[in-house]
């Protein structure tokens, strides 16, 4: 089979690249190494997820993603460094490339930088993912896994989420684009017969996770002995789950488009634990063996106070089941960081 993977150099993405490459299949990464935080990143991600492990010597942006393109160019691997909003550059490789499928993860990402700039997260999160949609239409590509967010759920007073929830009142930008790209994928389904999963992710995290979220930034803080940013009171709650389980449920979804015609659904994949932000910190702490430094600050708009993802029809519809628990993940997450520190 052969996926066109958007955001394949990314912290899922790129874990997904890894895992299909190691299952015989070939990929077509499409990347904009965006400045949401350092390209470098996504290029050590990327050399990891296709096992050529090396001291890259960065200079230029450009010409070292050109490098990189064509270093790990091969008939079962392509990278392309593309922006999912322009539609012509796309057109360029859905030409090139006959594709079974497309699992779109790219994505402007986090809810506080999307309230300062809506706009932005607009053209990407929806534009961008219609321009895959238009082009699949185009070249008849009929398979398609599209990356939602647990964001849509908004401040649900009822646990766990379930995908039958009301999700009509998001409380970000992002979120809204998100829940805007499940509806305009109905359409794309109902008119054009385009076969369809939108996975709704809970907070995931493991090895390459992006060093703007809690988990890497609360590490890699403490371990210096530096205070962390703790908004609120510490009762804030997340259903974190470890990356390992998030591609177990993308690879089952992708077998299950595979084999099965007429669909369109939603899907949680979470781990089904619920963990306080005082009790993620302290995990870290111990873990760690050492004491974190708080600077309590008040909540952040945009943020939600609890997700909890109820994933029994991920478990039934394709046979999910995430078997990581948080404190083991953590341990797996800090033993990777200490490591690259080095």
């Amino acid at each position: 089979m052969i996926y066109l993977i958007t955001g394949g150099s990314g912290f899922i993405g790129s874990h997904l690249v890894e895992r299909l490459l190691r299952n015989g299949h070939s990929v077509i990464n499409v990347d904009n190494f965006d400045d949401f935080y350092s390209y470098q990143i996504k290029i050590k991600n990327t050399l990891e997820s296709i096992d050529k492990i090396s001291d890259f010597e960065f200079s230029d942006k450009k010409a070292d993603i050109q490098y990189l393109a064509s270093l790990s160019h091969s008939d079962q691997y392509s990278l392309y460094y593309q922006d999912i909003r322009d539609k012509e550059g796309l057109e360029n490789i859905f030409r090139n490339h006959s594709i079974d499928m497309v699992i779109h993860l790219a994505a402007l990402a986090g809810v506080r930088p999307s309230i300062e700039r809506p706009l932005e997260y607009e053209e990407v999160n929806v534009r961008g993912t219609m321009n895959l949609w238009e082009l699949c239409r185009d070249f008849n590509i009929k398979k398609f896994i599209c990356a939602s967010s647990s964001s849509v759920y908004g401040n649900n007073e009822k646990v766990p989420f379930a995908e039958t929830d009301n999700v009509d009142n998001p409380i970000s930008p992002y979120a809204a684009t998100k829940k805007c790209g499940e509806i305009l994928g109905h359409a794309y389904h109902h008119l054009y017969h385009i076969d369809m999963i939108q996975l709704r992710f809970f907070t995931v995290y493991g090895p390459r996770q992006r060093p703007d979220l809690a988990i890497h930034k609360f590490t890699k803080l403490i371990s210096e002995g530096v205070e962390i940013p703790f908004y609120g009171d510490g009762t804030t709650a997340r259903d974190y789950t470890y990356i390992d389980d998030i591609i177990d449920g993308i690879t089952k979804s992708v077998l299950y488009l595979e084999n099965n015609s007429n669909v369109y659904e939603i899907l949680n994949l979470g781990e089904n634990q619920v963990i306080t932000l005082k009790e993620m910190v302290a995990t870290i702490e111990k873990t760690l063996n050492m004491t974190a430094f708080r600077k309590i600050l008040p909540m952040q708009p945009g943020d939600v106070t609890k997700t909890n993802a109820d994933i029994t029809k991920a478990k039934a519809l394709i046979g999910y089941k995430p078997d990581t628990n948080f404190q083991n993940g953590i341990k797996k997450f800090v033993e990777w960081f200490l490591r690259k520190r080095q």
